[in-house]
């Protein structure tokens, strides 16, 4: 049924929604669209690798999907500001420039 629905999206192995026959997860499109408030056609000129009806099938599975969405943000959020707070470590600083 997910195919159908969206033709352009797949969901990994991992449980990820993906936009066909790309890298790109469909959370990475979302995010730009919510956090600089894209429309598609912006996002089609920010990523012209990607079509506008693979853009819109990222949007619409979004939409769909929110709730599962907005938590692997908020997950993919967390795991950043945890590697951002572990390179703020002096001690680990230290040792990565030793180990040049």
């Amino acid at each position: 049924m997910l195919a159908a629905a969206w033709p352009f999206i797949f969901v990994d192995e991992q449980g990820t929604a993906r936009i066909k026959d790309t890298p790109i997860k469909v959370i990475e499109i979302i995010m730009d669209h919510l956090a600089h408030h894209w429309d598609a056609e912006e996002i089609h000129r920010q990523h012209p690798a990607l079509s506008l009806p693979q853009i819109h099938s990222a949007l619409g599975y979004y939409y769909e999907h929110q709730p599962e969405c907005d938590q692997a943000i908020e997950a993919d959020i967390r795991r950043a500001d945890e590697l951002c707070a572990q390179l703020g470590n002096p001690a680990l600083q230290a040792k990565l420039r030793s180990a040049r």
